[in-house]
């Protein structure tokens, strides 16, 4: 039986599902969770899980941000002339005040990105 504070017909998903729909790492849904931006409900066992329609409501203010932020072609122009000087993914994220999820996205889009020894991957 479950807990009065899950909602009735709302599916309930893992911090991996979630992480998956974002395009983000489960420790960044731990991070949101910490810092308020998500609110999980816990199961008896004390597990996290997130209800879908939270999550909706996420996403779309998520994609309002993006459109509002590095929209523009001339800023997207520069966030990939400041990765391709050496800055990292999450440095050009915080320049122009946009989540680290959609500025990979913006860039993955526009650039190879590096791997995490800094080289561009092998062919």
């Amino acid at each position: 039986m479950l807990p009065d504070e899950f909602p009735p017909n709302d599916d309930l998903l893992k911090p991996r599902e979630v992480a998956e729909l974002f395009g983000v790492r489960t420790t960044t849904i731990a991070r949101w969770a910490r810092e308020g931006r998500l609110s999980p409900l816990r199961t008896p066992g004390g597990h996290r899980r997130y209800s879908r329609a939270s999550l909706r409501a996420l996403l779309a203010d998520a994609r309002a941000a993006d459109a509002r932020g590095v929209g523009e072609p001339a800023a997207a122009d520069d966030a990939v002339r400041l990765y391709e000087q050496g800055w990292s993914i999450r440095q050009v994220a915080q320049r122009f005040d946009v989540s680290y999820g959609a500025m990979r996205r913006l860039l993955r889009s526009r650039v190879t990105l590096r791997t995490r020894g800094g080289r561009p991957p092998e062919d």
